[in-house]
């Protein structure tokens, strides 16, 4: 069954029908799900959909975009949410210079504090990092995250880059990107990477593969992803399906 790492089902997208289209999931092979919070609000809605859905997963953190809304109180909150049983990583957190929504020093502070609290849950990251591939490098290298681990979420760099995030131990997370014809730079990376360091993701409601591409995406399009990475990497589908799914159980620690 695939695994799907990242998705926002509290996405005000899913709205009118996230009930059925989450109930038709396993259905058609997706097997579990770890739903990513990135602002105050959706700490609590990820909490709801992972108490309501046994194959959903939590992940806690806040988007670096929001971390204009984090206090203490908040970095309270997180940690309880991050105790809880179906909890199984921090994130996402990082750099974004795209949107750049809050100034460069205000992310930096917030995605060290991330990190730490990463740390002391023994719990994984989850790491956005968008047109800022020097910082984001940089304050990992600093923090000494190859001692925590997790993914680098819809990875979007260099080849060069994607070995520097491979040696500390990390996992890249490919999606609907790598099946865009003009994303050379992604395909380069998923015939670099091994296999056992790659996981799915969608990113939904963002980021659908072709033919979907920007219409609202869902997990229910990862087949697409999968087929794209098979026919770069040589493989069959059934195998990228399987080594993913390990991959992403060995990371996450998600069992049935």
């Amino acid at each position: 069954m695939i695994f799907e790492t990242h998705a926002h089902y509290d996405d005000e997208k899913f709205d009118e029908d996230r009930a059925e289209l989450l109930s038709s999931m396993q259905e058609n092979g997706i097997g579990r799900i770890i739903n990513v919070s990135a602002n105050l609000e959706s700490l609590e809605n990820t909490r709801k959909l992972m108490e309501a859905y046994p194959f959903i997963y939590g992940a806690f953190g806040l988007h670096p975009d929001e971390v204009g809304d984090l206090n203490e109180d908040v970095m309270a909150r997180m940690r309880e949410l991050c105790r809880m049983e179906k909890a199984v990583a921090v994130g996402e957190i990082g750099f974004d210079y795209y949107w750049d929504k809050e100034n460069h020093e205000k992310q930096e502070y917030w995605f060290r504090r991330q990190i730490a609290l990463a740390r002391e849950e023994k719990l994984p990251m989850i790491i956005h990092s968008r047109e800022a591939a020097a910082d984001t490098l940089r304050v990992m290298k600093e923090e000494k995250s190859e001692e925590i681990g997790g993914v680098i979420h819809c990875f979007s760099y260099s080849v060069e880059m994607a070995e520097e995030y491979l040696k500390m131990g990390f996992y890249l997370g490919i999606g609907g990107v790598v099946t865009f014809k003009n994303a050379k730079k992604i395909k380069e990376v998923v015939q670099m990477a091994p296999m056992e360091r790659i996981l799915l993701e969608t990113d939904s409601p963002y980021l659908a593969p072709v033919p979907y591409r920007g219409k609202r995406n869902s997990s229910l399009y990862l087949p697409y992803v999968v087929q794209e990475i098979a026919e770069l990497k040589g493989i069959s589908e059934e195998e990228v399906i399987e080594t993913t799914e390990k991959n992403a159980v060995r990371l996450f620690r998600a069992e049935e």
